[in-house]
């Protein structure tokens, strides 16, 4: 079978913007090629303009993807990031300039043949899991690329790798990711996904292409959804969101939200 095109449509997800003490780092996102938008979300840039006073620690929330990052002016340094759990927090130093891509749910382990679940929760050197990828890297990015030629090297090695791939996920893999999303992680799992196989194996195949079990992914998408809708601190008192989430009550939403951004859900919001 082919990739299902309603992946890019109905999931996006969303990392939150640098909201440090600084202008100085800077993070943007780009589109992929047409071509490439049913299999990476986007390509990232996470840069700082000029030397910061202090150490920057840059939090990644949990967003149900995998990614792969480098930096330009040092090649051979690249890595893999694999389905996360919960949010993760990197070191970067003072200066830094950081190049990525953010493939959509079950594409990276399509493309490059693995089992997502070796990596979930873990970085990884590239070399170790994508061999060619990191070549391609190492021999052909430096410092004085800009960003639009980062990209296009980018699409152009992706389009050759993805017409070469024969993407043959179980239907019934997608049928499950189909309900989560239409249902913004909002389900029962045993009575609202019936695609015609067991718990169990829809729990291997979750595993395999996406690198945790159904249910960790619907909170994920869940927690996705609620970033997306960019409610403010009011907003989150008064329209009682946690519970329109499909949270018990607040303490539950507050504990799970915590986990998955690393603050609580009035501090990410305090300036939405």
């Amino acid at each position: 079978m082919g990739i299902p095109a309603n992946i890019q449509l109905l999931y996006k997800p969303v990392q939150p913007s640098v909201r440090s003490s600084t202008e100085d780092v800077v993070y943007r996102e780009y589109v992929p090629h047409a071509q490439l938008r049913n299999i990476i979300y986007c390509y990232w840039q996470l840069k700082t303009t000029q030397p910061l006073s202090n150490e920057f620690i840059y939090r990644v929330v949990a967003d149900g993807c995998i990614d792969m990052y480098f930096e330009p002016g040092n090649p051979s340094e690249n890595y893999v990031m694999g389905f996360s759990s919960k949010y993760t927090e990197f070191s970067l130093g003072n200066s830094f300039h950081y190049v990525g891509v953010r493939f959509l749910p079950t594409m990276f382990p399509q493309l490059f043949r693995i089992n997502a679940a070796e990596l979930s929760n873990r970085y990884e050197a590239l070399n170790a899991v994508a061999p060619r990828l990191s070549r391609f890297i190492q021999e052909n990015f430096h410092s004085q690329l800009s960003m639009s030629n980062i990209v296009r090297m980018l699409d152009n090695w992706f389009l050759q790798l993805s017409g070469t791939v024969n993407f043959n996920a179980d239907n019934r893999l997608y049928e499950a990711l189909d309900i989560i999303l239409k249902n913004a992680g909002m389900i029962h799992l045993e009575n609202d996904i019936n695609t015609g196989i067991s718990p169990r194996q829809l729990r291997r195949l979750f595993e395999n292409y996406i690198g945790d079990t159904p249910k960790t992914f619907s909170k994920i998408v869940r927690f996705q959804q609620i970033l997306r809708a960019k409610p403010s601190v009011q907003s989150l008192r008064r329209n009682k969101l946690f519970f329109d989430a499909g949270y018990h009550d607040q303490a539950h939403f507050i504990k799970e939200f915590k986990h998955l951004y690393g603050i609580t859900p009035a501090k990410a919001f305090e300036r939405e």
